[in-house]
């Protein structure tokens, strides 16, 4: 058996939150003072072991870490944020909006307009002032997530013996868009869908499979990249939006006018819309559940 090493000696601070059930571990570290190797964020968000979630937002001023001090300016806050699996991840749209609605429940931030650091880059959020008596609810929080870049090397989704086509999106992230006759045809998603070629994602890829529901209507299921299948996937929604635009025919860059989309996640509901300028607009709710303290047990690391 290894040496056991910690750095924490006393409780940690945390709250649980989720955006259309997307669910996180937030860990409030302003001064970047608390160690999170791999092994340790992937047991906090471990379901049966740990407090459970799909990703952890690390939550950090910006000055304060070494990969966001160049964004200090533009934002005071870091979202440091990691997969379920404890990998680093360059952004998660849920949880800019669960990120963001916990900086307000804390009070560093008021109703309005926000900037928060992300490894994508510098996202602008707008918070809703929250309703009354709403309790641990928030009001719609709407994320400007940027703009899409669409590579033109598409690939090939296989599960189960079915192939599709893939739209390339990139929202920061990667996403391989696969428009289907049916949901369950994405199988139960615990491995992550075969995309070929290689080539084209070689960091790996949020896969998402896509049906019509009515007019701008759709509804998705996503595998995430380290985090296997979730119930919410912000950038997803993004990605499927735009894709099914250009599916569409419906380019804002060219019509001159906006688009939006409903997008239907096992979590909830998102509505997204492509401005004729490019941004990319997520609207929905953010929910703190619980909030308490982590035993030091479980952050500390084994070394062999």
């Amino acid at each position: 058996m290894g040496d056991v090493s910690t750095s924490q000696t006393s409780p940690l601070p945390f709250l649980k939150g989720h955006g259309t059930e997307n669910d996180f571990v937030i860990v409030p570290d302003p001064d970047n003072a608390v160690d999170l190797p791999v092994a340790v964020v992937a047991r906090l968000c471990d379901r049966r072991a740990g407090i459970g979630g799909d990703g952890l937002l690390h939550v950090v001023r910006s000055a304060a870490h070494p990969e966001a001090r160049h964004m200090a300016g533009e934002a005071e806050w870091f979202m440091d944020y990691r997969n379920a699996d404890g990998s680093v991840a360059e952004m998660c749209g849920n949880g800019v909006r669960v990120f963001a609605g916990y900086l307000q429940r804390a009070g560093h931030v008021e109703a309005g307009e926000l900037s928060v650091a992300t490894r994508g880059g510098i996202k602008k959020v707008h918070l809703a002032k929250a309703a009354s008596g709403s309790g641990s609810a928030m009001g719609d929080i709407t994320v400007f997530m940027g703009r899409a870049v669409l590579p033109e090397d598409g690939a090939t989704v296989s599960v189960g013996g079915r192939s599709w086509p893939a739209r390339n999106v990139n929202m920061g992230n990667p996403h391989a868009v696969a428009f289907v006759e049916d949901l369950a045809h994405a199988g139960d998603l615990l491995i992550a869908p075969q995309c070929t070629p290689a080539s084209v994602y070689p960091d790996g890829v949020n896969v998402e499979f896509v049906v019509d529901r009515g007019e701008r209507h759709v509804a998705m299921r996503v595998h995430e990249r380290g985090s296997g299948e979730t119930r919410s996937c912000g950038t997803g929604a993004c990605a499927v939006a735009v894709a099914a635009a250009r599916r569409d025919h419906l380019d804002p860059a060219v019509t001159g006018v906006p688009v939006t989309y409903r997008v239907d996640l096992p979590g909830g509901r998102l509505v997204i819309t492509e401005r004729p300028d490019g941004e990319i607009e997520m609207t929905g709710a953010a929910v703190i559940v619980a909030e308490g303290l982590i035993d030091p047990v479980l952050l500390e690391t084994v070394t062999a």
